[in-house]
Order: structure tokens, then C-alpha cells, then sequence
């Protein structure tokens, strides 16, 4: 499942336009411009047990998120106060859902000019 589930992600978060991926504390990570993280891959990080992404999100989105759904969401350690989402790939997930948040994490972060390439 870890293998899959990295290759779609890792496929769809390199898909995305000056997108690059990199090691970043020992976990596969997606930036924009190879400076700014969107989405970091996440295989039972401390033995949470978890396989996740985590991915950057607007003010407020993730508390949605994690309050609507808290088993498929959850606020990651680290970068969850800062408004980060975790999604939880072992669940069976909804790829194009993970690629639509995917997309959403980009666009978050990415210089105006990017984000306008990138559909929601």
C-alpha cells in the first residue's frame, strides 16, 4: 500500500507546474520552487500508525476538515498550527479527492503566477 500510495501522490504533486520533491526529516516532501513545502508524505511518522499526507490549507480549512470527517482527517503535529491538514491514505481514499487537496495545498502556497496555472 506505502508504495502505491506514494507513487499517486508523488504523481500528482509533481505534476504541478516548478513542483519538486526532496527528503525533508526523513519523509518525501513536495515544494514549489524547490523553497516552499506543500505536502509532506507521512508513513507511521513516531508510530502513529498513520499513512498520510500532510498538506499545507487555507486559514480554517482544516478544522473543517477534521470536524466534518475525523477519521479520514486530523491536524498534524509540527505545522498543524499553522493550519496544515493530515489525510489518511490508509483508509481506502478518494484519489481524485487526495489530488482536488493536493491542488488546494499547491495553490495555497504557490506565487500568484503558479497558482493560476492550476485548476481547483
Amino acid at each position: 500500500m506505502r508504495k502505491v500510495a506514494l507513487a499517486r501522490v508523488r504523481r500528482s504533486c509533481l505534476s504541478l507546474p516548478e513542483a519538486s520533491e526532496r527528503l525533508s526529516h526523513g519523509a518525501p516532501t513536495f515544494f514549489v520552487r524547490e523553497k516552499t513545502s506543500f505536502v509532506m508524505f507521512m508513513d507511521d511518522h513516531h508510530g502513529d500508525g498513520r499513512l498520510a499526507i500532510w498538506c499545507a490549507a487555507p486559514a480554517g480549512h482544516a478544522a473543517q476538515l477534521v470536524e466534518e470527517e475525523a477519521g479520514r482527517f486530523f491536524v498534524p503535529p509540527y505545522v498543524g498550527h499553522r493550519g496544515w491538514v493530515g489525510v489518511r491514505l490508509e483508509v481506502e481514499p478518494d484519489w481524485e479527492e487526495v489530488d482536488a487537496i493536493v491542488r488546494a495545498a499547491y495553490r495555497h502556497v504557490a506565487p500568484r503566477r503558479l497558482a493560476a496555472l492550476v485548476e481547483p
